[in-house]
């Protein structure tokens, strides 16, 4: 679209949002229909479709409102206040299920919508026979909350949930200049940050919301679901407990509890509690999901497909459960299952429905054995993540670069002493699908190792030390007596997620950007980088659809570059620390199992156990996506996946390649 058709274009939307300001919706309407949509951009086109559905719904033409708005959710099925007027139209026509349901969408994409939520309460109140209790009681719980909020905290709210992010965080920084330690601020500025991924000032904002108000239960469970997102499952799962005293039979709060005690590898506690409210409200698709995890990472795959399935049942286009299925690694679509998943994908769907399910027909397709088309759905789907992700991969190529500059041999020597002597940490590292989880099972199999988790306590670490100033630099300022204190904190807060091991293994593979800081605080740990042929690791990370945290998969020239990163920063650490880092190559692990345990065990000072070479009799929670194959005797099925693919991977080739 040229400047001319888009500046055009803009003025006849302003007077269009003009006249429906004034309700003049006939002459809405005439502008409207006198835009070339094909012209317009994506956030025009949303625009338009929104003020010409509101114009039809006042002039009582609820079927062209109708379209309008489905013409609009095609495009972005997330616009909450397309939802919500989806919802007025359906009053008009006294469709109260689907005004409800409208409604309920709005409130999801925007709890901040005070309309929605008094809309809802209305048709919970007036239509009590066909909606049940529970329903009512929340919504008057939500439109209570929003209502009494703080104008300026709602407005901040309002631009959060409408995508605004930075003028939502400089209204509510504002509020808070002028209102200190106001609970609800703290909460809308978490809330705030948490959709930024600024983690770790969200934990400290709702941390110390909870002090200033104990009883504020929205901020502490808010506060419970971010310690469970990223991985502090320990102290989540207190938070809950302190919610549970008050309202043992809140199912919010059982399902936050379930998700901690899963985390912390208490399986049957978690199917408990998750079937237990399931019981109850078994429409909780998401909920069903979350079983399923928890049921995978038992080995109990069957059980795992049947609650996705269930998930289905619930939400015909719920995204995330098809993923669920085809990441079960064994679970193969029918043609039909294929068939509805390219269907739903040209219909409205929420962007996280969408990704999905390009990710799932990816592995439809591969396990069809069409390389060709699998590629083209996971490149779509990949698109869709990069897209959003932000991520710079000359930022990272800067982290590493000064991560060199600052760890050399000559720092170490001067900090010999320093740290927390407990030998018990085993760090598994690498990239992702590099066969970490393989290294981990077999490692986990001997009668002295726990396995644990991919624990965020070292780069939770990383990010507080980069908080006090740029981190790794931050730390030729840091007081020596610190890294002691530091160790010393990482094997208290990780004895949750231990059981009698002498040893226990901490598998986050991003730790290897951070093996200087863990030979500061845990000079004895001991650190092996799993590493993969980088062609069948990237393809495989490509394909692969992470939780969170590695934005760098999404795009094969960024992966490829990363890759060459990593290469780069682990040949320093062979060079400044020899010795303290064991490279376990996933191919010699596959011709020779055996003679590469040996190295394993003997590297960490284990003496050799039968249990190690059948490894996959070990019957512990497995939470990554390798959770049903380290189940498998030694193959080699994930030996050159890449090549059938070849012609479309060449900028990852390239990438690789580059020497520079």
């Amino acid at each position: 679209m040229n400047q001319v058709n888009e500046t055009n274009n803009n003025t006849v939307l302003a007077n269009a949002k003009s006249a429906l300001a004034k309700g003049q919706f006939d002459v809405v309407i005439t502008l409207c229909k006198g835009i070339s949509f094909d012209e317009l951009s994506r956030q025009q086109y949303v625009d338009v479709h929104y003020v010409l559905a509101v114009a039809f719904r006042y002039t009582q033409q609820y079927e062209q409102a109708l379209d309008a708005l489905s013409s609009l959710q095609q495009k972005k099925a997330d616009h909450a206040r397309s939802w919500q007027e989806q919802g007025y139209v359906y009053v008009a026509l006294s469709q109260w299920k689907s005004a409800a349901q409208a409604f309920h969408q709005a409130t999801v994409l925007n709890p901040a919508l005070v309309t929605s939520w008094r809309a809802l309460l209305s048709l919970y109140e007036k239509h009590n026979t066909i909606f049940n209790a529970e329903l009512l009681k929340n919504a008057k719980q939500q439109f209570s909350f929003w209502q009494n909020l703080a104008k300026p905290l709602q407005g901040a709210a309002d631009l959060l949930y409408s995508e605004e992010i930075e003028k939502a965080d400089k209204v509510c920084r504002h509020f808070l200049q002028q209102h200190k330690h106001h609970a609800e601020g703290l909460y809308v500025l978490a809330l705030i940050d948490i959709q930024n991924k600024q983690y770790d000032e969200a934990e400290f904002l709702l941390e110390s919301c909870c002090e200033l108000a104990p009883n504020f239960e929205r901020a502490r469970a808010e506060y419970a679901a971010l310690l469970n997102r990223i991985g502090k499952y320990q102290l989540a799962l207190e938070q809950v407990q302190q919610l549970l005293q008050g309202q043992a039979d809140n199912l919010s709060y059982l399902v936050l509890s379930g998700v901690a005690n899963a985390g912390l590898g208490h399986s049957k506690k978690a199917i408990e509690q998750f079937n237990s409210v399931l019981a109850t409200e078994p429409q909780r698709a998401g909920l069903w999901v979350q079983l399923g995890h928890v049921q995978k990472s038992l080995g109990s795959l069957e059980e795992a497909q049947h609650a996705y399935k269930q998930a289905l049942k619930y939400r015909s286009n719920y995204g995330d459960a098809y993923w669920s299925l085809a990441n079960t690694k064994s679970y193969q679509f029918s043609e039909d299952e294929l068939n509805t998943m390219q269907q739903l994908l040209q219909t409205p769907l929420a962007y996280e429905d969408r990704y999905h399910i390009e990710f799932a027909l990816g592995k439809g397709f591969e396990d069809k054995g069409d390389s060709t088309r699998a590629f083209e759905y996971y490149l779509q789907g990949n698109t869709h993540q990069y897209e959003v992700s932000q991520y710079a991969p000359e930022l990272f190529t800067e982290q590493v670069n000064r991560h060199i500059q600052f760890f050399t041999q000559a720092y170490f020597e001067q900090h010999i002493k320093s740290g927390f002597p407990d030998p018990a940490p085993i760090f598994i590292l690498g990239l992702p699908r590099a066969g970490s989880t393989l290294l981990e099972q077999i490692l986990s199999s001997h009668s002295k190792v726990d396995a644990t988790l991919e624990l965020h306590n070292i780069l939770s670490l990383a990010k507080r030390l980069n908080r006090q100033g740029q981190y790794p630099e931050t730390l030729a300022q840091t007081n020596p007596d610190y890294f002691y204190q530091f160790g010393e904190q990482y094997i208290r807060q990780t004895k949750a997620y231990r059981k009698d091991g002498v040893f226990f293994i901490d598998k986050m593979p991003n730790n290897f950007l951070h093996v200087g800081l863990i030979k500061l605080i845990l000079p004895n740990a001991k650190i092996i980088d799993a590493r993969r042929d980088s062609m069948d690791c990237c393809y495989s990370c490509f394909k692969q659809l992470f939780a969170e945290g590695q934005d760098f998969t999404y795009d094969l020239t960024a992966l490829g570059r990363y890759y060459k990163d990593y290469e780069k920063l682990m040949a320093h650490w062979d060079e400044v620390l020899p010795g303290f880092v064991l490279r376990v190559q996933h191919e010699q692990i596959l011709n020779d199992l055996g003679a590469q345990v040996d190295r394993m065990l003997h590297f960490c000072e284990l003496e050799f156990e039968d249990a190690c070479l059948t490894f996959y009799n070990n019957q512990r929670a497995v939470q990554t996506p390798s959770a049903a194959q380290v189940r498998k005797p030694i193959n080699k099925e994930g030996v050159g996946k890449w090549k059938p693919v070849q012609d479309n991977l060449q900028s990852l080739i390239q990438a690789l390649s580059n020497t520079t």
